[in-house]
């Protein structure tokens, strides 16, 4: 008998260049050996330049493609990425929290694009924290993000953990502060949970191809615990998953170019 795979659902924007947003998500997804399903956001104009264009989707149309496949094939594990608009925010907050409340959701709180779009309107930030926040099982801002959703400046993996504790203060089970942004030879992220502090550190790969990690990382995040890996065994693994497809990443587009979405686990 043939084993089905884990199911993921996500929860995001579309990308038409592929190296960030769903089309990333459903490959990483793929690569790890998960099933994707998915509710689609917005479609944005993008190449590796940055995003020329976004549409939103209608909110009433994003929380019923949620409770649409909810309903029929299901979900082992959640991903959540770009929202967009306080509505949509509300409206993915409203179908979880009637049909997902015992299912692990990765919200990975996208604000801006790597070129500096915005991609969460101002007004839907003060929804995410209320309505999604507590929902969360892991919250995976990058330094910029958790500088503005808590408020605070970041300098160091001292201030990251305070961050991560602030944030878990509105209601997320557990924050990976993750430290790409800051400078030096190694890249540490911080995970604070509810009894415990972790560093992960990891060597800097210098490339320009690393266009849309955030978005791989939390997928393969929630691919690992809809496949039931623990939390720390999710971050291990998608965090090497990550260091491999930059390491091995393609020389496409003119810009920051996507990362090696092949790979296999």
């Amino acid at each position: 008998m043939i084993r089905a795979p884990a199911r993921v659902l996500i929860i995001a924007g579309s990308d038409s260049s592929g190296g960030a947003g769903l089309q990333a998500d459903i490959k990483t997804t793929t690569a790890l050996g998960a099933y994707a399903v998915t509710a689609v956001t917005a479609v944005t104009v993008q190449d590796t330049r940055g995003v020329h264009g976004l549409h939103y989707i209608p909110d009433f149309i994003v929380r019923e493609q949620i409770a649409c496949v909810l309903d029929d094939i299901g979900a082992d594990a959640i991903k959540i990425g770009m929202l967009g608009s306080a509505a949509i925010v509300a409206a993915v907050a409203d179908a979880l929290q009637h049909r997902a409340q015992q299912i692990p959701v990765v919200l990975d709180p996208v604000l801006a694009s790597s070129s500096g779009t915005t991609l969460l309107e101002n007004d839907g930030v003060a929804v995410l924290k209320a309505r999604l926040f507590p929902l969360a099982t892991l919250l995976t801002p990058n330094i910029p993000e958790a500088e503005v959703l808590a408020a605070i400046p970041i300098s160091d993996t001292n201030a990251m953990r305070h961050a991560g504790e602030s944030l878990r203060a509105l209601g997320a089970a557990a924050v990976l502060v993750k430290g790409g942004h800051a400078t030096g030879d190694c890249v540490e992220d911080v995970l604070v949970a509810a009894d415990s502090v972790r560093v992960f550190s990891f060597g800097r790969i210098d490339s320009r191809k690393a266009r849309g990690t955030g978005c791989m990382l939390s997928t393969a995040i929630a691919s690992g615990l809809a496949q039931s890996l623990p939390l720390d065994e999710s971050i291990e693994r998608a965090r090497k998953f990550v260091q491999e497809a930059i390491r091995t990443a393609p020389d496409f587009g003119r810009g920051r170019g996507p990362l090696n979405h092949l790979l296999r686990s």
